[in-house]
């Protein structure tokens, strides 16, 4: 994954050449094969590569196109062929991506972003126009951030210098915090006020000081694909899972994958070796990486993932995690722009990671991260349900209801209230007991930023798209949301690439049947039955993996008397979030061995270590200093009031 930064001074004042090379610096790790630049007396664009294609290897970045807009591209572009028939007249067909890029956009100008299928994030200079365009693909695997000011814009696909550089101190984003609370954050924020995420799927059109968010791609809710037997869709979703994982194979390097075992890994590594073997992908060789912990019994992996192994004929890294430190309860003093980054010396998980990726060359991971959500993962029949409410297919919904009524052996009427709780509101349908905002969090924190608390959950429209359409958007979003929190790798440098979260692979998903996904007793029904004889038996009719909590328990005995020190003095309960003396009562009955939500108490320490090692930077707000603002989700909870 490559690194681009640029600043342009509205007034015309010359860009600081000493801000250049501090920013340079800090972006430098992530782009370490060579440079490009592009200014002028009030503009600076610079690029920094980090080559995954035999084609990136020449591009020339950033690109001066022939209406001479100045484009700077960091992705993986997989329609070629298309665009190389509709806007390639002077294009060769081993032409470097950002060539594509320049020729879609001379041709449609900003209406391109629709037609540009693949993992990227772009900026365009438009001297024509006097305009920036910020955008990113519309899943958001690749990060780009922006901090737009009175008299200057400044982005970065690396949000450490807008914050490191900023000049001056930066509020806290009250909302983003609350978010990492729940699941993640929205996906067009950042820890700070002020410096924004460019949202998934859209554009940011910068003239001077004023920026016009705008959404330039969506998924068609009202597509629908319909075969008259299984078989058919069987065929179709091998094709479009096989051309997700071969664009993602797309390398000049050997390609790792991660090999934890389950479907969704153990799927892509079989696909990938089924593509190479007949000569589908270019790509020099699939190394495989996995984890275990042999004392964990909800976590026995290696039996899967031996068995994916045995039938490739290699044995890939594999890494103990049973005897590491898994979670740092301390604040270190280093500079970690988001939560989720890692700061201070490395764990031992991570450094064999490194290791592995260093010596074998890899520059490419495949993650299996959305595939448990898209297709079927979860065996609920209320999608099902209700779309046939929503349609009135009354007497189909009666049949259903106690088909799936006698296969979870609950009563029919159960199960229909199920369905038609989806389009209850708040105050009739409580939320579900998981969902809730923690109960150590303040009450004024919590009715500020209740609706990032409760992952910005949504009620189902009767008059709107199919509701599984929906419920396939609201899982979308939420993927989104855990991909931008994600940082970017740059010790070493290495870019993810995600299989499942495929654009054309989500149409066809999306466009099916709810019925062909989950079945009755049959959870991912669609996925088993197409790809039987490509993956193992073993590893593709395992029962459903186990959610690992001894490991975090056992943290929390084995560091307790470093968390007690940490609860008697933590800056989230001085600036009013938590409520110290819950969330020690909490703290210690997970100590106990007693039932608590482990998963939201792990998130309190985390963003507690955070904001210490953000506070050795700048000051920190005291409690009379802390003013949230109403946060844009409160806002919205309000209208709907």
């Amino acid at each position: 994954m490559s690194a681009q930064f640029g600043i342009w001074n509205f007034d015309g004042r010359p860009v600081d050449q000493d801000f250049i090379d501090r920013m340079t610096a800090i972006v430098g790790p992530y782009g370490p094969d060579h440079s490009g630049c592009f200014s002028t007396d009030s503009l600076a664009i610079y690029f920094r590569a980090f080559h995954t294609t035999k084609e990136s290897r020449r591009e020339i970045l950033p690109h001066i196109s022939v209406s001479g807009a100045v484009i700077t591209w960091d992705g993986r572009l997989d329609n070629r062929t298309e665009l190389l028939g509709l806007a390639g007249k002077d294009l060769s067909a081993d032409a470097p991506d950002v060539s594509y890029v320049a020729g879609a956009y001379e041709k449609w100008g900003t209406a391109c972003l629709a037609k540009l299928e693949g993992d990227w994030a772009l900026s365009i200079w438009d001297p024509n126009t006097h305009s920036l365009i910020l955008a990113k693909d519309p899943i958001g695997t690749h990060p780009l951030f922006y901090r737009l000011e009175q008299d200057q814009v400044i982005w970065s696909t690396v949000l450490d210098p807008l914050i490191l550089l900023a000049g001056k101190p930066l509020s806290l984003c009250e909302e983003y915090i609350a978010g990492w609370f729940s699941f993640f954050p929205a996906p067009h924020l950042t820890p700070y006020a002020g410096v924004y995420s460019v949202p998934p799927s859209c554009s940011v059109v910068v003239r001077s000081e004023r920026s016009t968010v705008s959404k330039y791609w969506d998924f068609n809710s009202g597509k629908q694909i319909r075969y008259n037997s299984d078989a058919e869709y069987e065929e179709h979703f091998r094709l479009v899972f096989a051309r997700a994982v071969q664009r993602r194979l797309r390398s000049d390097r050997p390609v790792l994958a991660e090999l934890s075992g389950g479907m969704d890994s153990s799927s892509i590594v079989c696909m990938a070796d089924a593509i190479i073997a007949r000569g589908g992908a270019e790509v020099p060789r699939l190394d495989t990486l996995s984890y275990y912990d042999d004392s964990e019994p909800n976590w026995n992996e290696r039996a899967y993932f031996s068995a994916i192994e045995e039938g490739r004929g290699h044995v890939g890294c594999h890494i103990d995690v049973g005897k590491q430190e898994l979670f740092k309860f301390h604040s270190n003093g280093q500079f970690g722009a988001t939560p989720a980054s890692e700061v201070g010396s490395p764990s031992q998980a991570t450094l064999q990671f490194a290791s592995a990726i260093i010596s074998q060359g890899n520059r490419v991971v495949l993650s299996g991260i959305g595939g448990d959500e898209v297709t079927g993962g979860v065996p609920t029949p209320v999608p099902e349900l209700e779309d046939l409410l929503a349609s009135a297919q009354f007497q189909e919904l009666a049949h259903r209801l106690k088909v799936w009524a006698i296969d979870k052996r609950k009563p029919w009427f159960h199960l229909l209230g199920d369905a038609v709780r989806g389009f209850a509101p708040r105050l009739v349908v409580p939320l579900p007991k998981h969902m809730r905002p923690a109960p150590w969090l303040t009450r004024q924190f919590v009715k500020r930023n209740r609706v990032a608390l409760e992952g910005y959950e949504n009620r189902l429209k009767l008059f709107g798209p199919p509701p599984s359409f929906q419920e396939n958007m609201f899982t979308l979003d939420a993927l989104r949301r855990q991909l931008t929190s994600d940082p970017p790798h740059s010790d070493p440098p290495y870019e993810k690439r995600y299989p499942y979260l495929d654009r054309d692979l989500l149409e066809f998903l999306y466009a099916i049947p709810r019925e062909q996904l989950v079945r009755p007793g049959q959870r991912r029904s669609l996925m088993r039955r197409a790809l039987a004889g490509i993956v193992p038996d073993k590893v593709l009719n395992r029962k459903r993996k186990a959610f690992v909590v001894r490991g975090v328990i056992a943290a929390v005995s084995r560091e307790w008397a470093t968390l007690a020190e940490i609860s008697r003095h933590m800056t989230v309960a001085s600036m009013g979030i938590i409520d110290a003396n819950r969330f020690n009562d909490f703290l210690e009955k997970a100590h106990q061995g007693h039932e608590t939500p482990i998963v939201t108490m792990m998130r309190a320490l985390t963003i507690e270590c955070w904001l210490n090692n953000f506070n050795e930077k700048q000051a920190p707000p005291s409690p009379n200093e802390w003013h949230p603002s109403v946060s844009s989700a409160e806002k919205r909870l309000q209208e709907r009031r």
